[in-house]
């Protein structure tokens, strides 16, 4: 009797995870909106006010992030991996997670939005930082392992397609949507990702550097920051743990 429980309630919850995955596919597959369009034209324009140390900075951080993911292994932690563990149990340890990792980077942005100038282009790397660490333990929280290169690549394209613009998302989201088929035809342009992002990133930071107001607008940015990443990573990850066990239920 308390098996057949524990059978409906995971049912129960794969139907709602279903439901929810369905939306957000077709978010990410919609084509974009006039508003969208103005929206990335106003980015465009919004970059040319952002000084160019500040512009310099996202750069490298991009670059060093794209670089640490690819090939570094600082960012591997102690988190235990779940060989396909049981979605309910990977959606679970990974809202945890992100508690843990989205507290932290409100924090910092709040604080770095207090300081100068200087201070707050420091709140850029240290952010990246803790998206990196946190695409890393998602990773391995929903059973794969961090420790190949294609999993890497993965996690950038996740990255990437998190704070991309309504056409380049599209693009990324369907080369992903067939993932464990096609990882070898794929590689990363670290340019491209850094432009999206650099973009996406342009009017929260430069609301975090007026005085006074800097503090709200940095936490409210990293709030916001973090919350993209943890739908987009939730989704991309609950997408390739359904299709891997409908494939092997097939067999």
């Amino acid at each position: 009797m308390q098996q057949t429980c524990v059978l409906g309630e995971t049912n129960l919850y794969y139907k709602a995870i279903k439901k929810e995955l369905a939306a957000w596919e077709k978010q990410m597959t919609k084509r974009p909106r006039y508003i969208n369009k103005q929206s990335k034209k106003l980015q465009s324009k919004m970059h040319g006010l952002v000084p160019q140390k500040a512009q310099d900075v996202i750069t490298a951080a991009i670059k060093t992030t794209v670089e640490t993911i690819l090939t570094g292994s600082s960012m591997l932690t102690e988190t235990k991996q779940n060989q396909m563990a049981a979605l309910a149990e990977g959606d679970y340890l990974v809202d945890k997670a992100y508690d843990a990792y989205h507290a932290v980077a409100v924090a910092q942005g709040a604080g770095f939005g207090l300081g100068g100038f200087l201070i707050n282009l420091a709140d850029i790397p240290a952010m990246l930082s803790i998206k990196v660490k946190f695409l890393f333990d998602c990773c391995k929280l929903y059973g794969f392992d961090a420790d190949e290169p294609a999993e890497r690549l993965f996690m950038l394209h996740v990255f990437q397609l998190a704070y991309s613009c309504d056409q380049k998302r599209s693009e990324i989201f369907e080369l992903m949507q067939d993932w464990d088929n096609h990882v070898q035809e794929m590689d990363m342009d670290w340019e491209a990702l850094q432009i999206e992002y650099r973009d996406y990133l342009d009017i929260a930071k430069l609301l975090q550097l007026v005085p006074i107001v800097g503090a709200v607008a940095g936490g409210a940015a990293n709030h916001n920051l973090m919350k993209k990443l943890k739908v987009t990573t939730m989704n991309a990850y609950r997408m390739r743990v359904l299709k891997q066990q409908s494939e092997a239920a097939a067999t």
